[in-house]
């Protein structure tokens, strides 16, 4: 870890999906660099009201959906035009809670607030 960089005052989370390529390689990064974060599966550990509505409030929150999964074509097409449209804040929770898959991914959070969302190893670097 470079001089001033420490993490003593922050806590990190990665949130992505085992199956899911680039938060492999995302990890991959996060264990190469020593990076101390806490790891978690949208899947497994699924997707908290409380905090999807403070991720919502971030300036990342209209790249948290995540509009070219699987998932997302299988919803409604009703339930789409209605995330796209200056979505209702409570709705777009209600749709991540169920649908996990949803969120975009990875998402790199520090002190409960989303940093970054998708991996790129440069933009991550000069965070951490």
């Amino acid at each position: 870890m470079p001089p001033g960089k420490e993490q003593t005052a922050s806590r990190w989370e990665f949130w992505g999906l085992k199956s899911c390529d680039t938060c492999r390689k995302a990890q991959k990064w996060i264990d190469e660099t020593g990076l101390d974060t806490n790891v978690r599966d949208v899947r497994n550990d699924g997707l908290e009201p409380k905090m999807l509505t403070d991720w919502l409030k971030s300036p990342l929150a209209d790249k948290l959906l995540n509009k070219r999964s699987t998932t997302w074509r299988q919803l409604s097409q009703s339930s789409r035009d209605q995330a796209k449209s200056g979505a209702d804040p409570k709705f777009l929770v209600t749709l991540l809670a169920e649908n996990p898959t949803l969120l975009k991914r990875p998402v790199l959070v520090r002190d409960g607030k989303p940093v970054a969302v998708g991996f790129n190893e440069k933009q991550w670097s000069a965070l951490v």
